[in-house]
């Protein structure tokens, strides 16, 4: 079994529960409201909820003649703070096995495409500060939005801050596995709820079902 010295956590989905779809979805509304637009079509709702890129944010702003920026702005903050609202009424909460990770020694860490300011959140609002050592989320920009995973960007630079040679990643989908292979890293792929069914065309170095089951993968 491989010797690990550092293990990297996604948030969403491993760490707390992921926000639903309808939450995402209102949220997505209210910015397009704020921002002068009533109705917007529901396929354009759908893809930036469902994970938009750069080129195409562009696209769909134009086509309600919108400042790409200032929609996306609206777009963030009003996202953040409906995530916010779910964790402060116990509607969204952390795993009750996310208390493993304690006896994990390695070095630990987040990386998530989650905004880093809501990462910083989950720490402080879960105190997790004295279980990871570093954390990574992205910024709420539009070019942000293409270096979400699977690109590498944020597992490197947690990467680089944390030196380590032989790194694990835990997630809880496909995109989770590619980054973590793409960066050099084994990884974990856990079947949450939200993921019992999924089918990945790429194989994870280990699948387990609970948190429980790192301390014994990483020795």
């Amino acid at each position: 079994m491989t010797e690990y010295d550092t293990v990297l956590f996604d948030s969403d989905g491993v760490l707390v529960e992921p926000p639903t779809y309808e939450t995402k979805v209102e949220a997505t509304r209210a910015a397009f409201t704020e921002v002068g637009v009533k109705r917007p079509k529901n396929h354009h709702i759908d893809e930036i909820v469902n994970g938009t890129t750069v080129e195409r944010l562009h696209q769909i702003c134009a086509a309600y003649e919108l400042d790409v920026n200032t929609f996306w702005e609206a777009r963030e903050r009003l996202d953040e703070e409906s995530q916010f609202k779910k964790f402060e009424s116990d509607s969204r909460t952390r795993y009750d096995d996310v208390t493993a990770i304690s006896d994990v020694s390695q070095t630990c860490g987040i990386v998530s495409n989650n905004h880093h300011s809501t990462i910083e959140f989950v720490m402080d609002f879960f105190d997790l500060q004295s279980t990871f050592d570093t954390y990574y989320g992205r910024e709420k920009t539009v070019e942000s939005l293409d270096y979400k995973k699977p690109n590498t960007h944020y597992l490197d630079l947690a990467l680089s801050e944390l030196g380590g040679e032989s790194a694990l990643y835990v997630g809880d989908s496909e995109h989770d596995v590619i980054a973590a292979h793409q960066a050099g890293m084994d990884s974990v792929f856990v079947r949450r709820p939200h993921c019992t069914d999924v089918t990945l065309s790429t194989t994870p170095t280990y699948e387990i079902n609970n948190l429980h089951e790192i301390p014994e993968i990483v020795g």
